[in-house]
């Protein structure tokens, strides 16, 4: 069985495996095309009779539609999911969705609209091959016609909206013009037009578009043009400043500074810009592979410098860290997480679903002409997810493997090797100018032949020299002789030991103590350290001397104030040196000053968690929420880094106390894929303990994270799990308001407050102010689910009085949400206004990303029955964005829907 496509816009057709199918005469593909219309639901013979035949049907036209159905099952034997059935209600054709064009140009529409996204517009039209139906010729095809024109131009005109929503108004203005042509007396294309001439800079023809359909309103109907075409107009007479462009997406410029000295390599240049020269229809991909220290960064970003007018809309930039010797290389999910940062998408707007966070970066390069480097990647599986599907991109890849596998991708495939005599002698010249060359040439042929044409040791080399300009050449020529196993792996262009022989000269010339924090350094799990941190790690107060030193010493780059990094062969360097005690004890301190910091932070973040013991360490102040956040913002990456080197090295305690540290960040910042990944492994590592309190803290969290994904089996399955720990572990009353959330959020009202009357009660006991709030919102909000508002009210109502007693935001934000809900239902709706607004800009100010867009959607219902339609779209409008950046898909089909409703 193989796959069908049916076409109805355009000539009746079909294709089976992508071949064109024969359907027999006129009057069989009418019949075809009358069951299309109405796929996968029945059609009454005597309608089938009047779509083929309309008022003429011959002599028994009931037994030539089913000698014409005969032949069309024939005919359509061998598609998949293909059948036509005759029953009670009359004949039906079912086929799967999506395989009829009429169908797939309508739920992309709709998709479209719901998710403004234009790629599915584009899509969406492009299924158009001519008008529908097209050679049918009854009053039925002659209406479906019609009606389907309609469609098509109202796809057409939101496509252009969507357009100039984004700016893109020249690319509309033919179009634009063409349609106004041929629908004169339209407001709205009229509209349109005028605004992408003047947007365009053609004020005066914006103008002139504007005086054509005033005229020709005035002939023929006696009429002036509509209030918003009068508005345009006089906001085009006045050059009104928000009629201008709307802000672009901004324009990423990731590249680092182009190689300082750079020679040679005119051949690969050249054939790098013959793979680049474009033409196949597809991205241009390009794959430099060779030895690490060989030059293929620099290869990459000199290309890249000298081509940067060819990619006026922004070019991405990452290192990989495919071959890190500290840690792992970067997931795909990450990356990508660093390109949509480039590209403004605020971090509560990134898809909670991964495959959504690629999808979002697609959409966002597609029709861009954008360039993208992927440096020092491990394999092709670690760079494919990260290639855009445009033809108008670029990408640039270097890897110390050669990525055969996107050879069949299309991939030019670039094997770097090193410098010749000549060109590594150059190199050496344009660092030390060509007096000091000059003054000492045989020492400058050793130098040369001893580092073998690479360019990273003639440049570590160069810069040792560079250090000590009154040391002479042959000294540094007679310390690569005397290291005479160095030398012989350096000859042999083994990269590891060439390189610990240029970058212990630099090491060696340090003082102790500087020594001794370049060797820790190469202990730190992450991309980077900040100061703070690299002072935990070394267990110094004040650090910051030593570290200047190691820049100055070309071993440590401070490449933003405060943070400092090292090349991935200078970090496995210092990691040969460090031994094992040295590195244990330093990544104990790290790790505790992470710990101790994200315990602090969390704790300012939310505060009504139960603590768990976390070690003490000296961390910078914290004063509020916002430098909290701060501080999470510069320390995830680090954070993520160290767990996952926890995971590693089977260190359980610290896997489940960092999930604890990180997890109120990741939620309250929308990261719900971040936070379900932590616990994951929070709880896995919490099992391998075989203690009650941490597997019953970690199965509680990730049964909360799973919920928040709407995964409510297994989240239900983790909480059942937590609750019955939970009695070891003194810990029952939150893994039964966990649960209660759980099972109220899965639909289970009763199920909830029963759970959450549990876990009140033990708080009242206790005098947890915090839980109580917590569990008395949770029973007031499913009482109200449940039509109990009095008692919900008087929930809600106590909550907020604990909410404010104890600064708990969160909590006072979702209540406030709850009490609006209430007064809402029980038809007090300025009451309802008032909660909601409330609790919206507490929301905001708090930068609590979760909870916000469900706010919104309640504010819209509330808008709308006070009958402010306008106010109730725009927070409709927001709430439905929102949901759809976090993947929650089904919050945001609702908003759609209520959208849609209200325009009809």
């Amino acid at each position: 069985m193989t796959k069908v496509r049916f076409g109805l816009l355009g000539p009746v057709e079909a294709h089976v495996a992508g071949e064109p199918v024969d359907l027999g005469h006129a009057r069989q593909r009418w019949v075809l095309a009358a069951l299309l219309a109405d796929a996968n639901r029945p059609v009454s013979t005597e309608r089938l009779v009047e779509r083929v035949w309309a008022d003429e049907p011959p002599y028994r036209a009931h037994r030539l539609l089913a000698s014409y159905l005969s032949r069309l099952r024939r005919t359509l034997a061998a598609a998949e999911g293909v059948e036509i059935k005759h029953g009670p209600s009359g004949y039906v054709l079912t086929t799967p969705p999506g395989s009829v064009d009429v169908l797939r140009f309508r739920a992309l529409v709709a998709q479209a609209r719901a998710g403004r996204r234009p790629e599915l517009f584009d899509e969406a039209l492009a299924l158009w091959r001519d008008d529908a139906f097209a050679g049918l010729d009854t009053p039925w095809a002659d209406a479906a016609r019609e009606t389907l024109a309609a469609e098509r131009l109202s796809a057409q005109l939101d496509r252009t909206d969507l357009a100039l929503q984004l700016g893109e108004h020249n690319a509309v203005l033919a179009d634009a013009a063409q349609r106004a042509a041929a629908f004169p007396l339209d407001e709205r294309i009229a509209g349109q037009l005028m605004l992408a001439r003047y947007r365009a800079g053609r004020q005066a023809g914006a103008l002139e578009e504007y005086d054509r359909i005033r005229r020709r309103l005035a002939d023929e109907f006696g009429a002036d043009p509509g209030p918003a075409l009068r508005e345009l107009h006089q906001r085009i007479l006045t050059t009104d400043p928000e009629l201008s462009p709307p802000r672009e997406t901004p324009v990423p410029r990731q590249l680092p500074a182009p190689p300082r000295w750079f020679v040679g390599r005119d051949a690969e240049l050249a054939e790098l810009d013959a793979a680049m020269a474009g033409g196949s229809g597809t991205v241009a991909i390009s794959a430099i592979g060779g030895a690490g220290g060989i030059g293929k960064t620099s290869l990459a970003l000199r290309w890249a410098h000298r081509n940067v007018a060819r990619f006026p809309d922004g070019q991405l930039y990452v290192n990989l860290r495919g071959f890190d010797p500290a840690g792992a290389p970067l997931r795909p999910e990450a990356v990508v997480r660093h390109f949509l940062d480039a590209f403004g998408v605020a971090p509560a707007a990134v898809p909670a679903d991964p495959e959504g966070g690629f999808a979002l970066y697609r959409s966002l390069a597609a029709g861009r002409r954008l360039l993208v480097v992927l440096d020092n990647a491990r394999d092709a599986a670690q760079v494919e997810r990260l290639l855009p599907g445009s033809e108008t991109c670029t990408v640039m890849i270097t890897s110390r493997h050669r990525l055969g596998g996107l050879g069949v991708r299309g991939a030019q495939l670039l094997d770097l090797g090193e410098l010749a005599e000549r060109e590594a002698r150059e190199l050496l010249t344009r660092h030390l100018g060509d007096r000091r060359v000059a003054a000492e040439p045989a020492a400058v042929d050793d130098l040369v032949r001893w580092c073998g044409g690479l360019p990273l040791a003639i440049s570590v080399v160069a810069s040792r020299a560079g250090a000590n300009p009154r040391f002479r050449l042959e000294v540094l020529a007679r310390e690569l002789a005397d290291t005479s196993a160095r030398l012989d792996a350096l000859d042999a262009g083994d990269l590891a030991t060439n390189v610990r022989a240029v970058f212990s000269w630099s090491y060696e010339a340090l003082d102790a103590g500087a020594r001794r924090v370049f060797r820790l350094l190469g202990a730190v799990p992450g991309p980077d350290v900040s100061l703070a941190g690299a002072s935990a790690l070394a267990g110094l107060e004040r650090p910051r001397a030593l570290l200047r030193r190691l820049v100055d010493a070309h071993l440590l780059q401070e490449h933003l104030p405060g943070r400092y990094r090292m090349h991935d062969l200078l970090r496995l360097y210092a990691d040969e040196l460090v031994t094992p005690p040295e590195r244990a004890e330093a990544l104990r301190r790290f790790t505790d000053f992470l710990l101790h910091t994200a315990g602090v932070a969390n704790r300012l973040l939310r505060p009504e968690r139960q603590s768990i013991d976390l070690p003490e360490a000296t961390a910078p102040p914290l004063a509020d929420r916002r430098a909290a956040t701060r501080w999470f913002d510069d320390e995830q990456h680090s954070l993520r880094a160290t767990l996952d080197s926890a995971v590693r090295r089977g260190a359980h305690e610290d896997v489940w106390r960092l999930a604890w540290s990180v997890s109120g960040y990741h939620v309250i910042h929308g990261q719900l894929v971040e936070d379900l990944t932590a616990w994951q492994a929070g709880l896995t590592a919490a099992r391998a303990l075989d203690d009650p309190e941490p597997q019953a803290i970690a199965a509680m969290y990730l049964g909360t994270a799973y919920t928040r994904t709407g995964s409510h089996d297994q989240a239900l399955r983790h909480l059942r799990e937590a609750l019955s720990l939970a009695q070891q572990a003194d810990l029952a009353a939150d893994a039964a308001r966990a649960l209660g959330w759980a099972l109220g959020q899965s639909g289970d009202f009763d199920g909830a407050l029963h759970h959450t009357a549990a876990a009140l009660k033990h708080y009242r006991a206790t005098g947890n102010g915090l839980r109580q709030a917590d569990a008395l919102n949770t029973l007031g909000w499913y009482s109200a689910q449940l039509g109990f508002l009095a008692e919900a009210r008087e929930h809600c109502e106590q909550a907020l009085v604990l909410c404010r007693k104890h600064g708990h935001h969160r909590a006072e934000t979702v209540t406030l949400d709850s009490l609006g809900y209430i007064a809402s239902a029980m038809g007090e709706r300025e009451e309802a206004l008032a909660h909601y607004t409330a609790a919206l800009a507490l929301a905001r100010d708090t930068e609590d990303a979760y909870d916000e867009p469900v706010i919104l959607a309640n504010l819209g219902d509330t808008h709308a029955a006070l009958g402010d339609l306008a106010a109730a779209r725009d927070v409709r409008s927001r709430a439905r964005e929102l949901f759809q950046a976090h993947g929650r898909t089904g919050d945001a089909e609702r908003m759609a829907a209520k959208l849609a409703s209200a325009e009809q």
